[in-house]
């Protein structure tokens, strides 16, 4: 059987899981985006992250990004908001 992606280890009380989580703001996701560097960002803090100044740096991994662009993770998106309807 496949473990729920939603429940982080079986308990309430741990919070939602990592994937979740945005790496910059350590917050849950609300609008999550793909950086060029394939991690998932809250579209809002990485969008303040990539206009400091000529940062083109990927803020989990510190290498280069190949581009500034931003794609919607639609299915992540799906989860957050099947989280949030879990916690009512």
């Amino acid at each position: 059987m496949m473990d729920d992606p939603l429940t982080p280890g079986g308990d309430a009380d741990q919070g939602p899981p990592p994937s979740l989580i945005c790496p910059i703001t350590q917050e849950l996701l609300e609008d999550p985006v793909i950086a060029a560097d394939g991690f998932t960002y809250e579209r809002e803090a990485i969008e303040r992250w990539l206009g400091m100044g000529t940062n083109r740096r990927s803020p989990t991994t510190n290498a280069p990004l190949a581009h500034r662009a931003l794609v919607p993770n639609r299915s992540l998106a799906s989860l957050v908001h099947a989280y949030r309807g879990r916690l009512g």
